[in-house]
């Protein structure tokens, strides 16, 4: 298997008329948050398929993948790459980790982030030092920012919810939308597991919250509790 060969299988899945759609879903346009992504319009399912054929790419052939202006080499490369986490001694996966964070930069679109940084940053943290997060948090990098808050789904999975409200805090006064979903929706995650730690949160802070961060946290309230805090009213 190398790396030429995934490339034209890949291409022979591509999809103008997807590719079109899903240029305009991730917002490629110049001084949009994805400008210069190129998309071939391949589904991830076909995509999967296509990381399992190519299992035992060697990470030299990944980082070209990740080096590509082709959205779907980086999600391929990224599938590859989790899938390698996931069989790996701890050996491999600090390897692992150490090549991910390298490539940061080229994880740059949300979904590559949201399907990677939990998977592969956030696993390999679970039982180890965690000082990396926040110096991701405070990168001028909008998906190095992104990672940090998506890497804690990995311990909010394991109801280990500190350094995720930590972020979130942090995170407050963050200026891009992406963000503000992103820290939302895994107060939501806390939420599920645990509400009333989400709301110790979120009466702390919706006052002062993005509204976009406020709306993704408080999706599964009832009606009567979202209007309350949409209203900014203290008692909930």
């Amino acid at each position: 298997m190398d790396i030429t060969r995934l490339r034209k299988d890949l291409q022979k899945l591509a999809d103008p008329k997807k590719a079109k759609v899903l240029s305009g879903f991730f917002k490629t346009a110049k001084d949009q948050y994805g400008e210069g992504d190129v998309f071939l319009g391949i589904t991830v399912p076909d995509q999967r398929g296509i990381a399992r054929k190519y299992a035992n790419l060697h990470l030299r052939d990944l980082q070209e993948l990740l080096l590509s202006r082709i959205h779907e080499h980086r999600l391929v490369a990224l599938l590859i790459l989790i899938n390698k986490f996931k069989r790996a001694d701890d050996r491999v996966k600090e390897k692992i980790c150490a090549f991910y964070l390298k490539n940061t930069k080229q994880i740059n679109n949300w979904d590559l982030v949201d399907l990677s940084a939990y998977n592969i940053l956030g696993s390999y943290l679970r039982d180890r030092e965690r000082s990396i997060l926040q110096r991701l948090a405070k990168s001028e990098n909008l998906w190095e920012r992104r990672i940090a808050i998506m890497s804690t789904f990995a311990f909010i999975k394991e109801h280990w919810f500190e350094d995720t409200l930590q972020l979130a805090e942090g995170f407050l006064n963050d200026k891009h939308d992406l963000i503000h979903k992103a820290v939302g929706w895994m107060l939501r995650e806390i939420g599920k597991r645990n509400q009333e730690v989400e709301e110790q949160f979120l009466k702390k802070y919706h006052q002062i919250m993005p509204r976009t961060m406020l709306r993704y946290a408080i999706e599964r309230f009832d009606e009567a509790k979202r209007s309350a805090y949409l209203q900014r009213i203290k008692k909930v």
